[in-house]
């Protein structure tokens, strides 16, 4: 699971309007290009597998792991989320560093 460091620079993506939020969201970012990486919830569901982790794999988008959709969705202000993509470089950047420990 991400740190609760990247969780709070995911909030201030979410505050700024830097994500799209949802699986539905998050796939059309990615198919066009927008999503710069994507944070699945541990307990997604195998639709949000396969419509979004296998899209974001194939386009080279890095994806991320956070905590349970409840849990997601409550850092970014909203009720359960199963996929949360990240739009800016800078956030995407600083999320994937601290969710690796950098």
């Amino acid at each position: 699971m991400i740190p609760d460091r990247a969780l709070g620079l995911l909030g201030l993506a979410a505050r700024a309007g830097a994500l799209t939020v949802g699986t539905g969201a998050t796939r059309a970012g990615l198919q066009r290009g927008d999503v710069r990486a994507v944070v699945l919830a541990a307990d997604r569901s195998p639709r949000t597998e396969e419509k979004v982790e296998r899209l974001a794999r194939g386009t080279a988008v890095p994806v991320v792991v956070g905590p349970d959709a409840g849990t997601l969705g409550a850092r970014i202000g909203r009720g359960a989320v199963q996929a949360v993509g990240i739009v800016d470089p800078g956030f995407a950047e600083g999320i994937l560093a601290a969710g690796s420990g950098g």
